[in-house]
């Protein structure tokens, strides 16, 4: 069995002054934690189409889409709260997702804010 190394320099205390080639660190970067006023209105932006896209949605996919994705629910527990099948559920939710991605996903380059209502296809094929 090896002996660990005895390791007294390891750590310093805070409470003690710093040695003198420590006494003139300057650290290179301190962090701004305060919010990015750009991320802050795109946060909003993208909140308020997301919003819209859902309230355009008929209501069984709608209801389907925030009681599973929003609120969390199975499957079988959203079906249970709807009076449906969870066959229908599945089918409704996969409706909903579809068509919440039509909506979505031509301002995902940022064309929501652009002037120009020509966006670029976003499908691979």
């Amino acid at each position: 069995m090896r002996l660990r190394r005895s390791r007294t320099q390891a750590h310093q205390s805070l409470d003690e002054p710093a040695g003198d080639e420590d006494s003139n660190y300057v650290p290179r970067d301190l962090a701004d934690w305060r919010e990015i006023p750009s991320e802050a209105l795109a946060r909003k932006e993208l909140r308020q189409i997301i919003e819209k896209t859902l309230g355009s949605l008929r209501s069984i996919y709608r209801e389907v889409l925030v009681l599973r994705d929003v609120q969390g629910l199975s499957t079988a527990e959203a079906s249970r709260v709807l009076g449906i099948s969870e066959d229908v559920v599945k089918t409704r939710l996969r409706r909903a997702r579809l068509q919440m991605r039509e909506a979505l996903a031509p301002g995902y380059d940022g064309s929501w804010t652009s002037e120009s209502k020509v966006y670029k296809s976003v499908r691979p094929w």
